[in-house]
């Protein structure tokens, strides 16, 4: 059950959905993921909301660094954007932000999608 007060980060995921709504409507689906990150980052630099693009985040086992991923989009520090441009959010997909919510130690990630006709998200919480 979701208790609307206790949602996590809740003004700012809302403004990123809308503003992945708004790109969505004027620029439609078609257009390789690239050109989505671009669009979300002029909305944030528009907004004054602080995002990176491409931003290195590494990966820790037992204590160590193993490896680095790149974050599609990191806004604020705490949240993880991943923009797809398919059909469909997969299992695939969900497994791949949870798993990079794991590595960082970062709490919400959100996938995007811009590839159907119909704007689509997914919101994904780690403990």
């Amino acid at each position: 059950m979701c208790d609307e007060e206790n949602i996590i980060y809740k003004e700012l995921s809302y403004k990123i959905t809308g503003l992945a709504l708004e790109v969505h409507n004027e620029l439609g689906c078609g257009f390789l993921e690239k050109v989505y990150e671009n669009a979300m980052m002029m909305l944030f630099e528009r907004e004054k909301i602080s995002a990176r693009q491409q931003a290195p985040a590494d990966v820790y086992f037992h204590e160590k660094v193993i490896g680095q991923y790149f974050a599609d989009i990191l806004v604020d520090n705490k949240i993880i954007l991943e923009l797809k441009t398919v059909d469909a959010i997969t299992n695939v997909h969900t497994a791949q932000v949870l798993n990079y919510l794991r590595a960082t130690g970062i709490k919400l990630g959100l996938i995007l999608n811009f590839g159907n006709p119909k704007f689509t998200y997914k919101r994904l919480i780690m403990n």
